[in-house]
């Protein structure tokens, strides 16, 4: 009788190491897509400020829209424009977040940045 007992167990921790394997593969693909969607925040922020402060000097010698691409890894995909209203110059930069999964959407992030024009180059 004691045979049948052990034998029953058979495979019990295979499966249940399939099961936490499943699980932590998992958190770190949840941590994975996290992480990229922070890095695409932190990257438009830093463009968009790059993309504002070149295109408020006059005598600069790039487009803000040029700096802000600059700015960016070279592998996320991004849209910078720039606009002139009154005293002030705005950047405003949209990064796709990239995807651990694919056919998985994590869709966008945009930041803002404004800058003053900058009279003093203009004298």
């Amino acid at each position: 009788m004691r045979k049948r007992a052990i034998r029953g167990d058979r495979g019990q921790s295979a499966i249940e190491y399939g099961g936490w394997l499943f699980l932590l593969l998992f958190v770190m693909t949840v941590a994975v897509q996290v992480g990229l969607a922070v890095y695409a925040a932190q990257q438009a922020g830093t463009a968009a400020r790059a993309a504002a402060r070149v295109a408020s000097r006059p005598d600069a010698t790039t487009s803000g829209q040029a700096a802000g691409r600059q700015a960016l890894s070279s592998w996320l995909e991004a849209d910078v424009v720039t606009r002139e209203g009154g005293d002030a110059v705005t950047a405003d930069v949209t990064v796709v977040i990239p995807q651990v999964v694919p056919g998985v959407s994590f869709g966008t992030v945009t930041k803002s940045a404004t800058m003053p024009l900058d009279e003093e180059s203009t004298r």
